[in-house]
């Protein structure tokens, strides 16, 4: 019949299905998340699915107002990126729900993530492989009581090519352009500044870059930046930005059909934790030590 739209909520009471999801982040305007956002998007209204997108702002208690939206609204299913809440409580919810992230904190949810670890150790033997020894970290600070990945990657990196560990040559800032840029101005001001820096995040390293340029340094000649993510300002800047892909839009299309498959009841008895490894991408940020 023209003009005849299905309503949801009479066909949720009898099918006790509501054909929603939802999607909760901690920083709508970060990069990152757009294209995670997109690839889930996608894979779930190809099932006939709608994705309601919720944004906690790094408030853990935001974060636990999404938990009772999933649940007074009677969502199919949860995929979120968790800040403080816990397996415990992700299991009270009785929702299905997948992880977006490494999962490690629960054990009882499927989880697809990027490979941080090995980002950073591709990251960085890159610049080992230029030829530079004295490579600088601007490690973002973590809101989530979590293991610093980058941090642990750098220091395994330097002693696997027995480079010298300098702590001054770390510096931890907020995940931030200007986060970025104060990190950089530090260690530019270093008796003996890095030739090389890795960044946490793309992010970072726009901020490194503008620090850079502030200084007059020419990168790459001066000073070598690489990042990580590959968002898309990477590509933009001034020298292009030497990165490691994060594969973005395939964790949320993977992620997606993980709830799913749980939505329908299928799905192996034990939980699946996937880790989807990233892709040099070698631009003009990045060249041999002056």
């Amino acid at each position: 019949m023209l003009g005849y739209e299905r309503n949801l909520v009479a066909s949720s009471l009898r099918t006790d299905q509501t054909l929603m999801v939802a999607l909760s982040i901690p920083d709508i305007t970060n990069p990152f998340w757009p294209e995670v956002a997109r690839g889930v998007q996608d894979a779930c209204e190809a099932q006939g699915y709608t994705v309601a997108l919720l944004n906690s702002d790094w408030d853990a208690r935001r974060e636990i107002a999404h938990l009772q939206t999933v649940r007074r609204n009677r969502f199919d299913g949860l995929l979120i990126n968790p800040i403080r809440i816990t397996n415990a409580e992700l299991r009270a919810l009785k929702t299905p729900a997948v992880l977006l992230g490494s999962g490690e904190a629960f054990p009882d949810f499927d989880s697809v993530g990027s490979d941080s670890a090995k980002a950073v150790l591709t990251a960085l033997e890159h610049l080992v492989a230029l030829g530079h020894t004295r490579i600088g970290l601007i490690a973002g600070i973590s809101q989530r009581d979590r293991p610093d990945t980058r941090y642990q990657g750098y220091v395994e990196v330097l002693l696997r090519y027995g480079l010298p560990f300098d702590q001054a040559l770390i510096v931890r800032c907020p995940y931030s352009q200007a986060g970025g840029t104060a990190a950089m101005r530090q260690l530019l001001s270093l008796t003996h500044p890095p030739t090389a820096v890795l960044a946490g995040n793309d992010i970072l390293a726009i901020g490194a870059l503008i620090a850079a340029r502030e200084a007059g340094l020419t990168v790459p000649d001066d000073l070598s930046i690489i990042g990580i993510d590959d968002i898309q300002a990477a590509s933009t800047t001034s020298p292009p930005l030497t990165t490691v892909a994060k594969p973005k839009y395939e964790i949320g299309v993977q992620a997606a059909n993980l709830l799913l498959e749980r939505i329908r009841g299928a799905g192996p008895a034990v939980p699946r934790h996937l880790l989807l490894e990233g892709q040099l991408k070698v631009r003009g940020s990045t060249c041999a030590p002056p």
